[in-house]
């Protein structure tokens, strides 16, 4: 009788807690009176966050806030988009100017602990480079001792650089410029002898600006960890939790080989997995405090990770996958289990 107490007890307590998870905070409220979600982007960084020719917002970094509208309200286009130097990006997510932040930044304790934000996963593995003219005749970063350096304020990438030259006994002087565009025509008109920033990003400003890609190239270096990812701020835990599981079940869509195209007729399959992650065995919607549809119009809208990476990353920077293969092609990407 005493253990059919206590087992009565602790399934009282479970769902205790798994209704005040279900419980929504004052970001996740205030998301739905409004009909969308802000998310706070790059000012213009193409393959991860750029407008292109007809105003519309595309990226690696669009498709997670995209991918969570889908999940959250229905529709991957119910997103406003703010677009974030390095250095606004944070003071933007703490005050409530936007709901989320998805803008190639990188996660570190630092960010997690004293600035009070939640990084939801990692949607792109990455690292520290040097981008540099050809013409500065230069095949290492050890060569770059008293090379002038354009750099973005207030990132991961500032204190990288000044790790780096510290560590090699070289000097350099930085350059430091807000405004990506600005940064980076300060490096094409010469101003600068080096910019750095993020490999994936300077694979970006290497064939979308440089006036002719074949007079520059990125450095063999790679000075950092850059694990980058969405971030939301800390108090609103379904919200995060729904951030959380939107990219979790784009990655495991890959996984499962299920992308926008099948989508409809993977909800057939007998695979078990596949069940859950597209509601035919109903809970995991319910777990979110969502319908069992969520990860569905997520794939069906937006499409798998791998869908994302090729068109936005491959398909404009000519970016292989690399780090960001899935696992079981020799990469980093694991999506934690949708169960």
């Amino acid at each position: 009788m005493k253990i059919k107490t206590i087992l009565a007890a602790g399934a009282m307590s479970v769902a205790a807690i798994a209704a005040n998870n279900a419980q929504a905070g004052a970001v996740l409220d205030g998301i739905k009176a409004k009909g969308f979600v802000q998310c706070g982007v790059n000012t213009g960084l193409p393959g991860f966050s750029a407008a292109n020719a007809e105003g519309k917002w595309e990226g690696i970094d669009v498709d997670v806030c995209r991918g969570i509208a889908a999940a959250l309200l229905g529709d991957a286009n119910k997103v406003q988009y703010t677009p974030l130097t390095a250095a606004q990006r944070f003071t933007a997510l703490q005050s409530g100017e936007i709901d989320i932040l998805s803008r190639n930044t990188t996660a570190t304790l630092t960010r997690d602990v004293k600035l009070g934000l939640t990084f939801l996963g990692i949607n792109y593995y990455d690292g520290q480079g040097f981008l540099i003219p050809k013409a500065l005749g230069v095949s290492s970063a050890t060569e770059l001792d008293g090379a002038t350096v354009c750099v973005e304020p207030g990132t991961t990438t500032e204190l990288n650089l000044a790790d780096y030259f510290r560590a090699k006994g070289m000097s350099f002087e930085p350059v430091v410029i807000e405004n990506i565009n600005e940064a980076t025509a300060a490096f094409f008109s010469g101003r600068c002898d080096v910019y750095t920033t993020d490999a994936s990003g300077l694979a970006s400003i290497r064939t979308t600006m440089a006036p002719n890609p074949d007079d520059y190239v990125i450095l063999p270096e790679i000075i950092s960890k850059e694990p980058l990812g969405p971030a939301v701020a800390q108090g609103d835990e379904q919200w995060a939790d729904i951030g959380r599981w939107a990219l979790a079940a784009m990655i495991e869509a890959e996984e499962y080989g299920v992308t926008s195209a099948n989508v409809d007729e993977m909800k057939s399959s007998t695979n078990p997995g596949i069940q859950r992650l597209l509601g035919v065995s109903p809970g995991m919607g319910e777990a979110l405090g969502l319908d069992e549809e969520w990860a569905y119009r997520i794939i069906k809208q937006v499409g798998n990770y791998g869908e994302s990476y090729e068109k936005n990353v491959t398909a404009k920077l000519g970016v292989e996958r690399g780090l960001n293969a899935l696992w079981t092609d020799g990469g980093l990407q694991y999506a934690w289990p949708v169960r």
